[in-house]
């Protein structure tokens, strides 16, 4: 369903649209206004640069609720999300930090968007916002229901988390993600934002996707930059970036074109 997006053996890069703060976070500063202006701002210096899709996510609204956001976020996380597909004619993603996957798959379903990453699809993980359980069993029950043609990217080994269980379960995740959690793509990151992602982990999710003869594209989804986006693209099938398309390769500061374009160049090249 992911690959459906984009031309035939093209390996997709997604720049990420980081929310500031929304209502109700600790560090919204009381401008709805400002909110989606910057997101249609960065939208479209991402597309102009020439990023094959666009991921939406409420970066600002730290500390995350754990996976079940209040209903302000979701109407929230709508608007911003609509305007941003309203602005640009490429693919559109939804993330729901930190894990919420129903509110996701419905933005997204909303708002006509492709597709959604969700960060704990199956098994559980240990995150600063406590355990975190996968619920790809309400997740993919719920886009039946809403007859949504939205793509699931999963993470394998997310970011910002440990595993709980025993390792030789999260050798095995990579395949129970997509066969049990019926997954359409896989997301592999490294420890954190903007933290590189160690190429043996790479290596680990395309031997598990390939060796279990599953038809699914792996991303890498931290840590990806102009210098090293070629050697990524080697094993992924894709890209998500975020951080080193800002400004100064500033998380917090716009996106910069010109660092959107060098980056494109580099993985086209």
């Amino acid at each position: 369903m992911f690959d459906s997006l984009f031309a035939d053996g093209s390996q997709p890069v997604i720049g990420m649209v980081h929310l500031h703060p929304l209502p109700g976070a600790p560090k919204f500063d009381g401008d709805r206004s400002a909110i989606l202006d910057a997101a249609e701002r960065d939208a479209r210096r991402l597309a102009a640069g020439g990023v094959d899709a666009i991921m939406v996510e409420n970066f600002g609204d730290a500390p995350f609720y754990p996976d079940d956001v209040p209903k302000h976020v979701v109407a929230s996380m709508t608007r911003a999300a609509r305007a941003v597909v309203e602005t640009v004619d490429v693919p559109v993603g939804v993330n729901v930090l930190r894990n919420d996957g129903a509110a996701a798959l419905s933005v997204a379903a909303a708002v006509g968007a492709d597709f959604v990453r969700i960060n704990v699809h199956t098994g559980s993980r240990v995150t600063d916002q406590g355990v975190v359980d996968g619920k790809a069993h309400e997740t993919m029950r719920l886009r039946e229901r809403l007859g949504a043609d939205v793509a699931v990217l999963a993470d394998h080994d997310v970011k910002h988390s440990a595993p709980i269980a025993a390792g030789d379960f999260t050798a095995e995740s990579v395949a129970d993600g997509v066969e049990r959690g019926l997954a359409d793509g896989i997301v592999v990151s490294g420890s954190g934002t903007g933290h590189e992602t160690a190429r043996s982990d790479l290596e680990h999710a395309v031997d598990r996707r390939d060796a279990n003869d599953l038809d699914v594209p792996v991303l890498v989804g931290s840590g990806v930059d102009a210098d090293n986006v070629d050697d990524l693209l080697d094993l992924a099938d894709g890209v998500i970036v975020g951080t080193a398309l800002k400004e100064d390769g500033d998380v917090g500061k716009p996106v910069s074109e010109e660092r959107v374009r060098a980056l494109v160049d580099a993985a086209r090249s």
